[in-house]
């Protein structure tokens, strides 16, 4: 058996577990999402946690849809789930709902009423909150707490029949109003709810709680190690003492880890969601969320994302991951796969006046020969071409290379050309330059030499392009609130120019556009509107801004 690269506290323990025949040497994980939004990148790292520490040790791996709140749960989550986590290369054992259970779920809180482990309480829930007590202070006992069980078994069955209205009553366990452990004080396990459910439709109008669920799920599924994140540490002694009271034969370990937080990002699927709603993205997928789907549709691929779940590693600390970090992850796998070409984002109409009209030449792009992707590829140029306008100034600062009046710089792959003449409309805006080529320049070895080269595309043999450049969603690294989103987390070229070697047909296809940055083909782009989207930069632009302090 192949041990995992990377040890951490969480194998450890599995190890010593099979060691000690603890589970018979089986090993049972399983990832339990709640279907009310999307996953993200947090959720990732439980992904690759459960199903690499299942497929390690020769286990499994179950899915498990925790489907107990129908007001928010819907069938577009569970396929965006299921595609999500095949997308990044798992394939669960099993698949179940919370919602299997509901039956069962029933006749466990029935029991553990007769065995006054549990009883009816008809106070509201501001109440009830209001008794719990806090950090410092113990709870108050409810007015209903001493309902005999034959009375709180009879309103429970009417719960279950539809006979009162939502909030009217709930069920509640009895264990401790003074524990220093406010989840121990008395939580409510079953609320009235008459909402049709996605699978059960008007079967229930009852609903149990995530915690009394969730715990009697893995036990009923007889998993090994129930891995989540630190917050549901205090939840253990409650899952615990739900299994021991409905005496459960299985005994779950359950195993806390730090979840991720990733800087410059919400991670919250209700924050996410109010993104959503406010129009602030466009979609779950928008490219700038930090959900898979939007991962997606930005150009990640599924090996980078479990490369960063990789490195991060599994602890006990919490911390928050800088947002390069994980663009370093698939900018160095796009450095060794991406196909290059040259793309102009902003252009300006050159033409070279000294080239013949009528002529069209093809030059052999040779890449560095030095470079994971050494080859050629074959470009076309014209008398007329487009540049970026960032390789132009009217006007250049001192130390500034690329192409100025009366200034000759390189065309990548190409010659030198010279800026001539300005061509401007009535506002002053640049319309056109004029330049002369120097034909001996075609050899590197000949001609001047000079400092500047830039890329261009042939302005009669390209693609014409909308070019979608994605920033960080938030320019605070910790955001709070959804207002305050970065307003420059996209910008929106129209009028962009692409080389002709671009194939438009496959839209999996990953490019490097030269001296820009990696790009793909949005998914959502057509024939009449061709769309690609910026992945992430050619360098951590993020990190010379931090350096600088602006």
């Amino acid at each position: 058996m192949n041990k995992p690269t990377n040890k951490n506290f969480i194998t450890n323990i599995v190890d010593n577990d099979n060691n000690t025949n603890k589970f018979g040497g089986r090993v049972n994980t399983r990832f339990p999402p709640e279907p009310n939004g999307y996953l993200h990148i947090g959720h990732a790292k439980s992904i690759f946690l459960n199903f690499e520490i299942a497929k390690t040790y020769g286990g499994k791996c179950n899915l498990r849809f925790d489907d107990t709140n129908p007001e928010k749960e819907n069938i577009e989550y569970i396929d965006s789930i299921k595609n999500d986590i095949e997308w990044l290369g798992y394939k669960w054992d099993s698949i179940h709902y919370a919602s299997d259970y509901f039956e069962q779920l029933y006749t466990y809180a029935q029991k553990l009423i007769e065995n006054n482990y549990a009883y009816v309480d008809s106070s509201s829930s501001e109440i009830i909150k209001e008794e719990r007590g806090t950090l410092t202070e113990p709870g108050i006992k409810s007015k209903d707490r001493e309902r005999p069980s034959d009375e709180s078994l009879k309103i429970f069955e009417q719960m279950k029949q539809g006979k009162f209205n939502d909030g009217e009553y709930v069920l509640r366990l009895k264990i401790d109003m003074s524990s220093p452990n406010i989840n121990m004080r008395d939580p409510v396990i079953y609320r009235i709810k008459k909402v049709e459910h996605h699978r059960t439709k008007n079967d229930w109008c009852i609903y149990p709680m995530y915690d009394f669920t969730h715990c009697i799920s893995d036990a009923i599924e007889n998993i090994t190690h129930s891995l989540c994140t630190l917050e549901f540490e205090d939840h253990r002694d409650l899952y615990e003492w739900v299994i021991e009271k409905i005496n459960h034969e299985n005994q779950p370990q359950q195993i806390e880890f730090a979840r991720l937080a990733l800087e410059h990002n919400l991670m919250s699927k209700r924050k996410l969601s109010e993104l959503v709603e406010k129009n602030y993205v466009e979609s779950w997928d928008d490219p700038r969320m930090p959900t898979l789907s939007g991962m997606k549709r930005r150009g990640y691929t599924p090996n980078a994302i479990k490369d960063f779940c990789n490195r991060i590693g599994i602890t006990k600390k919490n911390s928050a991951i800088e947002m390069g970090v994980l663009e370093n992850t698939i900018r160095e796998e796009l450095n060794l796969t991406a196909k290059r070409v040259m793309g102009v984002l902003d252009p300006i109409k050159v033409t070279l006046v000294n080239y013949p009209k009528d002529e069209t030449e093809t030059i052999k792009a040779t890449y560095n020969p030095n470079d994971i992707n050494s080859g050629e590829r074959s470009i076309s140029i014209s008398r007329n071409i487009f540049i970026d306008k960032n390789d132009f100034m009217e006007f250049p600062e001192k130390k500034y290379f690329r192409l100025a009046p009366g200034k000759e710089v390189r065309l990548r792959h190409a010659f030198n050309i010279t800026c001539e003449k300005i061509i401007k409309d009535n506002s002053g805006e640049i319309l056109e330059l004029e330049c002369t080529y120097d034909p001996i320049s075609r050899d590197m070895s000949k001609g001047n030499k000079v400092k500047g080269m830039i890329h261009w595309v042939d302005a009669n043999n390209c693609i014409d392009a909308q070019i979608n450049v994605y920033d960080r969603l938030f320019s605070d690294s910790d955001p709070t609130s959804v207002d305050d989103i970065n307003e420059n987390s996209l910008m929106v070229k129209k009028s962009s120019k692409l080389e002709k070697n671009i194939d438009l047909n496959n839209n999996d296809e990953r490019y490097q556009f030269e001296r820009v940055g990696y790009f793909i083909k949005d998914s959502k782009s057509s024939n009449e509107k061709i769309s690609y989207n910026k992945i992430v930069s050619l360098k951590d632009s993020w990190k010379k801004i931090n350096k600088k302090g602006i």
